[in-house]
């Protein structure tokens, strides 16, 4: 397995810091590989192996330890000295009152703390309330598409980028995808995690009975990547199939399908006012491989599926990103990254002066002299009036843009 270095080099400072590194992520996105990784460059520097403990909360053999007594005994157990020890917890929202337990290491003991999570709510609550100002977080994505390239070259497989990025826009960056040998293994993958996320994430996390609503507001997101997504359109859809529910049980629908990182919540950024329009948002996939599983065999939306990977790897660097709402029309992607700021705009290709113009035009109302990209498929370069034109593979894999200074 490669090296996930974009998050490596993201904690290896904070290694024997007594900040609680935490890493959160969709399921199968390559959080517990991470682990292993910073263990291996830990025990590098010298760590003794007894002064490391790490507890997978999936595995059964554990299942005792999910009850915080118990979970607090046994770690204090493994305590034989007054030297550092390194505390590694995988899928820690397993445990009940975790953040108590973690807290209470934290303050006593002389340990460093890395702690995994598939639910983006192990974020929220009483470990922000606990921990305010003495963690750092990070979400991990499945494989960027330099990442998915890398693992191609690892595996001996040479094929030009054109043809690995139109695999990737099929099957997407989660990693264990690339251990199969057919299409029917990968599909047969991609089923079973999403099962695995559907029940363990949200089905028995949040108690809900009637799982066929679930898997229909899941599949109405699948078809309309990059689209605005409201309760009220999702009841309609709903609907349409002779299935009854009220607009407040399609918002907690969403609210979990949010919080098990399955997809992700993009709100609205009014660029001359300045705020945030949290009831305008769209929705993009945590990976584009789960599309193999849509129910409806609609034709492939090619700019949508653009959409959707300029945003994971956006996300994948850390920036926060929104939709952007000039005056007139909609700006892709307004990225933030502390006082600085770009935009971009995604489409398959500039085929005609209208669409040129379109994609280029909605820059004439943005009033500041931030980088605005125009990112498609095109080979040309269509740069003008200071807005920068990419071909999506060099955007993706251009370590010397403004974008990659991030990488």
């Amino acid at each position: 397995m490669i090296k996930r270095e974009m998050y490596l080099k993201k904690i290896r400072d904070s290694y024997d810091s007594e900040l609680i590194k935490i890493i959160v992520g969709v399921r199968g996105s390559g959080k517990s590989v991470l682990m292993t990784q910073i263990i291996e460059e830990i025990k590098e520097k010298g760590v003794k192996k007894d002064h490391i403990i790490y507890i997978n909360f999936e595995d059964y053999d554990y299942i005792e330890y999910t009850e915080p007594k118990a979970f607090n005994k046994f770690v204090k157990s493994k305590i034989k000295d007054e030297n550092k020890y390194y505390l590694f917890f995988d899928e820690i929202q397993n445990v009940k009152d975790f953040e108590r337990v973690i807290n209470s290491f934290r303050a006593t003991m002389n340990v460093s703390i890395f702690i995994t999570g598939s639910n983006s709510k192990v974020l929220s609550g009483d470990l922000a309330t606990y921990l305010t100002g003495r963690y750092i977080s990070i979400k991990m994505m499945p494989f960027t598409f330099s990442e998915y390239l890398e693992l191609k070259k690892e595996k001996g497989i040479n094929k030009n980028n054109e043809e690995e990025f139109l695999e990737y826009i099929e099957w997407g960056g989660m990693p264990q995808i690339y251990n199969t040998n057919s299409i029917q293994e990968r599909k047969m993958y991609l089923r079973d995690l999403y099962n695995t996320i559907i029940l363990k994430d949200i089905v028995e996390r949040n108690k809900i009975k009637d799982i066929n609503i679930l898997n229909r507001v899941i599949q109405f997101m699948m078809e309309n990547i990059g689209g605005v997504i409201s309760a009220n359109s999702i009841r309609k859809f709903l609907k349409s199939d002779n299935i009854m529910t009220s607009a407040d049980t399609v918002l907690n629908y969403i609210e979990y399908i949010n919080n098990s990182m399955i997809a992700s919540k993009v709100s609205r950024y009014n660029i001359r006012g300045k705020s945030v329009m949290t009831l305008i948002e769209k929705y993009y996939l945590v990976d584009l491989g789960l599309l193999q599983l849509k129910s409806s065999k609609v034709e492939k939306k090619i700019g949508g599926r653009l959409e959707n990977i300029v945003y994971n790897e956006l996300i994948a660097r850390g920036y926060d990103v929104y939709i952007g709402k000039p005056e007139n029309g909609e700006i892709d992607f307004v990225v933030d990254d502390f006082n600085e700021r770009f935009y971009i705009q995604v489409a398959d290709y500039l085929s005609s002066d209208d669409v040129i113009e379109r994609e280029f035009g909605v820059y004439k109302n943005v009033p500041d002299n931030f980088p605005k990209y125009v990112i498609t498929m095109d080979k040309i370069d269509y740069s003008r009036n200071g807005i920068i034109h990419k071909n999506i593979i060099d955007w993706l894999l251009d370590e010397t843009s403004y974008f990659g200074n991030k990488k």
